[in-house]
């Protein structure tokens, strides 16, 4: 999906709390063995403790306005994308967001695609931004996308309630604008992305549906319903839509940007925020095939994985790294549970 114009990226922005959960911890109390924990490549990961989900994103989008000098009552659409447990049971995070920022004039809209929500919100909020034409005197249009997640227990582990990830808590938050204007740190150029809705199955298992969250266990247990997956089918199916999925997004992505993997102007490919062992024997060796002269930056180690906020917080990694060069190019991915996988195709504008 490419917008018909590039879709200004004005500036995006994360805010990590101060503590930090240790996977040394995690291996003392029994819950994470060494060699998971070598695997998963992680000494910590942030820990927000008392600071709610909703409110890291609120924390997150007010860094962002500030930087960008705008008021929250510019903003057209508000998306709010979260992973885990928002503090309520029945209720709108994302209208909670807007009116935290006192941004009452925009659409809050909720994005719940697990780990793939930033990014299916990017897309989202684009589309919306570039179906909307206004006069050529009209005022440019805004967009913010928010994330927040907090894996806290005692109803999530974070370092031993899945394979391969170890979950951080963060909120994001990425200010869009349309048409694009000068001081926009970056464009984004096209969102890619590509759904195995046969994958369902290894979030859910051979669990019966159940009345209530966590009917079955006391805590969210991912490893339990990959296994009964495996028992049952194996693991090719997974692999090898995971590398299907991956070519397709990449190549998509930058067909959209008229561009492919051997394009000089691609010089950087952000990864998501997985375990290193992960990282190492799923994406890197697909991606070393379609861009291999691009850079591949993994920025997870210091945060774990973010819920849905990795496709976001790459977009904040960059901006604070100044990347890539002007004129030049990076793809920024996300995957989640559903399984879902996208691809941003940015680029920093020649000045």
């Amino acid at each position: 999906m490419r917008p018909t114009e590039p879709v200004g990226i004005v500036t995006a922005g994360m805010w990590l709390p101060e503590g930090r959960s240790r996977a040394s911890d995690a291996v003392a109390a029994g819950r994470l063995r060494k060699r998971d924990a070598a695997a998963l490549g992680h000494e910590s990961v942030p820990d927000a403790e008392e600071v709610a989900p909703p409110d890291a994103a609120v924390l997150a989008a007010r860094g962002v306005l500030d930087a960008a000098g705008l008021e929250a009552d510019r903003l057209d659409v508000l998306a709010h994308a979260w992973m885990y447990y928002q503090g309520h049971d029945l209720w709108s995070p994302a209208h909670y967001v807007a009116r935290s920022l006192d941004a009452l004039r925009a659409l809050p809209v909720g994005i719940q695609q697990v780990c793939n929500g930033g990014a299916a919100a990017m897309g989202l909020v684009m589309a919306w931004l570039a179906s909307s034409d206004p006069a050529p005197s009209a005022r440019s249009r805004l967009g913010l996308v928010t994330t927040g997640d907090r894996f806290a227990a005692p109803g999530f582990d974070r370092w031993a309630g899945d394979y391969g990830v170890a979950y951080g808590d963060a909120g994001t938050a990425v200010l869009l604008r349309r048409p694009a204007a000068d001081g926009d740190v970056l464009l984004l150029r096209s969102v890619a992305t590509v759904a195995d809705p046969l994958l369902e199955e290894m979030h859910r298992g051979t669990d019966p549906f159940s009345p209530v969250a966590r009917g079955h266990r006391d805590q969210v247990d991912m490893r339990a319903t990959k296994r009964a997956y495996l028992r049952t089918h194996g693991t090719l199916p997974f692999t090898s839509s995971n590398r299907r999925a991956i070519r397709t997004v990449v190549a998509q992505a930058l067909a959209d940007g008229g561009m492919d993997g051997r394009d000089p102007r691609l010089t950087h490919v952000v990864l998501p925020r997985f375990g290193a062992k992960t990282l190492a024997e799923s994406w890197i060796p697909v991606l070393a095939e379609q861009v291999g002269r691009a850079q591949l930056l993994d920025l997870g180690r210091e945060t774990g994985h973010l819920g849905a906020g990795d496709a976001v917080a790459g977009l904040a990694d960059l901006v604070a790294r100044g990347l890539p060069a002007p004129g030049s190019s990076a793809l920024v991915f996300s995957a989640g549970a559903g399984f879902t996988w996208s691809c941003l195709l940015v680029e920093s504008p020649a000045r």
